[in-house]
């Protein structure tokens, strides 16, 4: 009995050693799977969204493509672009004295999203970047237009070596801000003030105050990107609005390069007819 006892222990000793090797190999693999620069972090490089030849990246995440509306598909995007018609739950919560202009912006956006006049998306209409290029103390954003946007290729350096904002008011405000990063942890985020008040934060007649601040946070895990945005605007909206998060995958191929967006000429306003959103 007393035999037993002892090789039914080194058993379950032996089996617990094995479970525990097995878990540092995981964990060692899953390590391996994100890429780190030489200062530890996570390395962002890379094409995140763009073409491999004549082709998009292929991906299983529904949500891989630069397109902001439910599932990335257009046919969602068309019927969620409009307030009285949005089936998406997540939109900021306005103040009830804008409550009317935000309307009227959404049912007149044709003439009234600056988008649709060539103006930038400016930030976080913009979305994630398309390709990113990390340095030690900065990082270098490329956009380029998603199907639905006629902004044309657009691009932000974010310095991340510590330093601190200009003071608000010795900004002038601009569609992209003022933007700086920071690591948390294995999570990017970068922190923008200083807008001008005429981007929009979305298709919908969303906009924004002058004082409105920007959060941005970006994980990588193995080839898939995630970024989210977090609006302050304690001017227009009654509470912070996270937006719906976006997730990309890396662009595989050594020799994909950036799809180049058309220039975007403004000739259609003046002969609109209806109210609907293209």
């Amino acid at each position: 009995m007393k035999q037993r006892c002892i090789n039914c222990c080194l058993s379950c000793v032996l089996a617990v050693l094995a479970l525990c090797l097995c878990s540092a190999r995981a964990t060692a693999q899953g390590n391996q799977t994100t890429p780190r620069t030489a200062d530890g972090h996570p390395d962002l490089s890379g094409l995140w969204i763009g073409r491999a030849g004549a082709n998009f990246v292929p991906s299983d995440d529904p949500l891989a493509a630069n397109l902001a509306s439910r599932d990335a598909t257009l046919l969602n995007f068309e019927r969620d672009n409009a307030i009285m018609r949005r089936a998406d739950p997540n939109k900021p919560l306005y103040k009830p004295e804008f409550w009317e202009k935000v309307q009227k912006l959404d049912q007149n956006g044709n003439t009234e999203d600056p988008s649709f006049g060539c103006m930038p998306g400016g930030v976080p209409r913009m979305g994630p970047p398309a390709k990113i290029v990390q340095t030690p103390k900065e990082l270098i954003f490329l956009y380029v237009s998603p199907a639905a946007g006629g902004w044309g290729d657009t691009y932000r350096v974010i310095p991340t070596d510590g330093r601190s904002h200009t003071p608000l008011d010795d900004l002038d405000g601009t569609w992209k801000g003022e933007s700086l990063g920071h690591w948390e942890g294995d999570t990017l985020v970068i922190d923008t003030i200083g807008f001008n008040d005429t981007s929009w934060l979305d298709i919908t007649g969303y906009f924004h105050g002058e004082n409105m601040h920007v959060i941005e946070r970006m994980h990588r895990d193995g080839d898939t990107l995630t970024w989210q945005a977090t609006v302050e605007d304690p001017d227009v909206l009654i509470k912070s609005w996270t937006m719906n998060a976006r997730t990309l995958k890396r662009n595989p191929d050594p020799k994909a390069v950036l799809a180049e967006s058309l220039p975007c000429v403004e000739r259609d306003l003046s002969h609109l007819v209806t109210k609907e959103h293209h």
